[in-house]
């Protein structure tokens, strides 16, 4: 398991996260293994995704769609406010520029 990021790093993961827009929208059907699947392999090519949670038809809270996310995932939930979060993930992949955080 990975140890928990600093409160420094997770500054730095939102502010880098304020220009990104929503890569994964999360509707009626809540956290399904599609949603997984696809928020999985956007964290494995960008480590730091943000997702949207739509009001009206979800029933989930975002933060609440962030952490089931980010549980099923092995993510951390960067922020959660309004009706978008930001999860960040370190992937293990050699072919991306990996974020840096420091120590």
């Amino acid at each position: 398991m990975a140890r928990p990021l600093t409160k420094t790093q997770l500054k730095t993961l939102k502010t880098m996260a304020m220009p990104l827009k929503p890569l994964l929208i999360i509707g009626k059907n809540n956290v399904t293994d599609a949603v997984v699947k696809q928020a999985f392999g956007l964290l494995a090519q960008k480590e730091l995704i943000k997702i949207q949670v739509l009001a009206d038809t979800s029933e989930v809270t975002v933060k609440e769609a962030a952490e089931d996310l980010a549980g099923q995932l092995g993510a951390t939930v960067v922020s959660a406010m309004g009706n978008r979060a930001v999860l960040f993930k370190r992937s293990s992949r050699k072919d991306i520029e990996h974020i840096k955080l420091g120590a």
